[in-house]
């Protein structure tokens, strides 16, 4: 097929894609140098949370052995957390996403196609999105066991409106300590999951199938020549997809860190970016990097002078710890190791 018919393709499935296209969220997975014993790869998951307000977020690091419920209605899935973990909370109210103890991360990222439940899914046990990414990491080791929790699909999500009445429509990305990975997306009701090995890249709409086939489009223009710039969704998926494919592959930590921010940043959308026509259009507000082998958890807010990590090999997780928070918004300025930082408070209250 000739250059221009593959150009006049794409600007259809682009078209497509951007008419739903407000908001906005990135994920890139930095895999390092493969030809080593696989405790020693290196993965970072990084991803940005852009939104057109600000959204509050704070790390709460829970421990092992606490009970909890999916929802406050009658009948919610309730279970008592096998392994602890750290976890992203928007609004002190929900989590956005997180990392546990064994190296499973999951990231939650904006998807507006997105149709939770159906007339099958009603009379089902209820489940808030608020704590719909701490039953998966708090119960399960690896994305498989995830991965079949989800096909018994023994829930019913819904979520409360936000920033105005904006309705949660999420999808997520699951990577495991084996760069195993799934994407996770409801369509009507209808769970549909993805699966693969060290899945690299994903964004927002439109939903994976025709995502990847933007993708396909581009991997045959190739990135060398010509990659799509704008703030588009489609348009972060195939750069950060072609940047980590084209990068430097190390298992040194702090390197692998470097890569995978930069790649990051060319992804992520300018900070009080605004465009007259799309008067919604989102900045990236913060971005995270969970290193899944050292289990480190790094956060970069735009506004912040550095980047800062809890180290969660450091933090006491043993059943009947205390709930650890850090109020990020008392750490403007720091950098580093923030494990230190964490203090002793109440389990967040969800936002039902």
């Amino acid at each position: 097929m000739k250059l221009k018919t593959l150009l006049l393709a794409a600007a259809g499935l682009l078209a497509v894609a951007s008419a739903v296209e407000a908001d906005a969220c990135s994920r890139i997975l930095y895999v390092g140098d493969t030809a080593v014993r696989s405790e020693q790869v290196l993965r970072i998951v990084g991803r940005s949370l852009d939104w057109k307000t600000p959204i509050p977020t704070n790390l709460y690091v829970y421990p092992r052995g606490m009970a909890k419920a999916g929802n406050n209605l009658p009948g919610s899935v309730r279970w008592t957390s096998k392994y602890g973990a750290v976890y992203a909370v928007s609004y002190d109210g929900g989590i956005t996403e997180g990392m546990n103890e064994k190296g499973l991360v999951i990231n939650g990222l904006f998807c507006k196609g997105t149709v939770y439940d159906n007339s099958e899914t009603s009379s089902r046990p209820p489940m808030s999105l608020a704590m719909f990414v701490a039953w998966m990491l708090d119960l399960n080791a690896t994305t498989p066991e995830v991965v079949k929790v989800l096909k018994e699909h023994d829930f019913n999500i819904s979520g409360s409106t936000f920033d105005g009445g904006t309705v949660s429509a999420l999808h997520w990305g699951i990577t495991d300590a084996e760069g195993r990975c799934a994407i996770l997306e409801f369509d009507h009701g209808k769970v549909m999951i993805y699966e693969g090995e060290d899945m690299p890249a994903m964004t927002n709409d439109p939903a994976f199938p025709q995502m990847t086939a933007i993708n396909d489009y581009w991997k045959k223009v190739g990135g060398g020549n010509m990659l799509p710039g704008t703030v588009k969704s489609p348009d972060r998926y195939v750069r950060g997809y072609y940047f980590q494919g084209h990068v430097t592959k190390t298992n040194d930590a702090d390197l692998g860190l470097a890569i995978i921010r930069s790649i990051l940043f060319n992804v992520s959308v300018p900070y009080k970016y605004t465009v007259e026509s799309e008067p919604n259009v989102s900045s990236t507000q913060w971005r995270s990097f969970a290193n899944i082998r050292d289990r480190l958890y790094y956060f970069d807010f735009a506004t912040n002078l550095g980047v800062f990590y809890i180290d969660l090999k450091k933090c006491d997780l043993r059943p009947g710890a205390p709930v650890l928070r850090l109020d990020t918004s008392k750490h403007k300025d720091y950098a580093g190791d923030a494990t230190s930082l964490l203090e002793k408070h109440a389990p967040f209250t969800p936002m039902y």
